[in-house]
């Protein structure tokens, strides 16, 4: 018992500080809420609160900061609740709503086609803004060869990984892709069987619509509480990270920032403007809680709800393109993961050790990250594991990969802004293509209020 009470009197001792700030600040934003400032820049108000306390904390070295991190834990452990009951509902409602198997083989053939063709653009502009920045010169080689680098699944362990073989169990284990395509198993099904007697599969469908809109309302309490937990994440990162990491690997930082918006901006914004065809400004301005959520989170599962609502609600893509593309890119879909971030790596390698690539190195690398892009799909690190294989493929060393790590986190907040962006960028492509873009609608300033907006 003594124990126990030095314990709880050690965190109060260490931790009141930032009890007392994470209180004022929901406070604060709870009071923001109320007066309805919008979503997003509730969660930028967070972000930037969150960046000056945790500079504040790495400071103190007698107080620290796990009063603020625990929620933010707290949060993502909630939008972990999530994902896999609303990947399996949101997939198996998507497409066993559909009438025609040639319909799901069309629109998953454009979305894996968008998916893996604007990874393959990332990768080239990564390394062409790498090779412009020389993010490895200056670099001092490291001495240490036992850094710890994560295993490169092989061909068959990955194959074996996406196949579901006791989907109660991968549920249980967080698996996304085997539960994804077990949701796909049952959705083929349903419309097979209901194309013969539709009265046999009706008790199944209205369960399945039913289940959906009970989980939209668990998804909303959930949502609303982002901003909260953006604070407490951001904060987390700022004081563990803080000047001198970004001082140390600052033209890394740079690269892959300037490369990841040019990927946002041209690519993307070319696309919405050129095959689209609507003001990429507009959608930009739509699209942003998605891209403020994606950021700030560092996740794109936690930005799945969101970016479901933009899709629907502010973009005006059908919702059984929305459930169908939205699911399916937080899991496979990794323009900043796959494509800019392992180009970036590459160049930073091959300068830091002195070692020389030719053209045939380039595009071995751009190659390799498409189709990393897809074998990493539903392995935890996408990132980490993509670039792996980039290296390894190169031949060169994995070492680099402890060099960069202190950095990581940072330049993960704009990748994964970039991944959730570019499945939002697809969802409307796909939808557009299909005629299930209402565009009257979109071009309107009169969007539906997102549950996001709401206390």
């Amino acid at each position: 018992m003594d124990k126990i009470d030095n314990n709880l009197l050690h965190a109060v001792e260490t931790n009141w500080l930032s009890f007392v700030i994470a209180i004022i600040v929901f406070a604060l934003l709870n009071f923001l809420a109320r007066k309805r400032i919008g979503f997003g820049t509730r969660v930028l108000i967070g972000l930037g609160l969150g960046l000056v306390v945790g500079i504040l904390f790495q400071s103190l070295d007698s107080l620290e900061i796990k009063g603020i991190t625990t929620f933010g834990n707290i949060y993502i452990s909630l939008i972990r609740m999530l994902v896999i009951p609303l990947v399996f509902i949101l997939v198996l409602n998507s497409i066993a709503s559909l009438t025609s198997l040639d319909y799901l083989r069309k629109i998953g053939f454009k979305t894996f086609a968008w998916f893996l063709g604007t990874t393959g653009i990332a990768s080239v502009i990564g390394l062409l803004t790498a090779l412009v920045f020389n993010p490895g010169h200056g670099i001092q080689q490291p001495g240490a060869s036992d850094a710890e680098v994560r295993e490169i699944p092989t061909f068959s362990e990955v194959i074996l990984s996406l196949v579901p073989s006791n989907p109660v169990s991968e549920a249980a284990d967080g698996k996304v892709v085997p539960v994804l395509i077990f949701a796909i198993f049952l959705a083929v099904a349903i419309i097979k069987v209901g194309s013969k007697n539709e009265e046999a599969v009706k008790p199944v469908r209205d369960l399945i619509t039913s289940a959906t809109q009970v989980l939209h309302q668990v998804v909303k309490f959930v949502i609303r509480l982002t901003p909260y937990g953006v604070f407490a994440l951001i904060a987390g990162v700022a004081s563990k990270y803080g000047w001198d990491t970004l001082q140390e690997l600052g033209s890394v930082i740079v690269t892959s920032y300037v490369a990841l918006i040019i990927h946002f901006v041209l690519v993307f914004g070319g696309l919405v403007f050129f095959v689209a065809k609507v003001n990429p400004i507009k959608f930009f301005k739509k699209a942003y809680p998605t891209v403020a959520v994606a950021f700030t989170t560092r996740s794109s599962y936690a930005t799945l709800p969101i970016n479901l609502e933009v899709i629907t609600k502010r973009l005006h893509v059908s919702p059984r393109i929305a459930s169908f593309v939205a699911p399916l890119g937080a899991s496979v879909n990794f323009n900043g993961c796959g494509g800019v971030w392992p180009a970036v790596v590459v160049v930073f390698t091959s300068q830091a050790f002195g070692i020389e690539l030719g053209l045939t190195d380039y595009i071995v690398l751009v190659l390799v990250s498409i189709i990393s892009s897809i074998g990493v799909a539903g392995v935890p690190g996408p990132a980490v594991i993509s670039t792996t294989v980039v290296l390894t493929a190169l031949g060169l060393p994995l070492e680099a990969l402890a060099i960069v790590a202190g950095v990581e986190a940072l330049i993960d907040m704009a990748r994964t802004a970039v991944n959730a962006t570019g499945t939002t960028v697809t969802a409307l492509l796909v939808a557009n293509s299909e005629g299930e873009f209402d565009r009257e609608a979109f071009n309107k300033d009169d969007d539906e209020e997102l549950a996001l907006n709401a206390v």
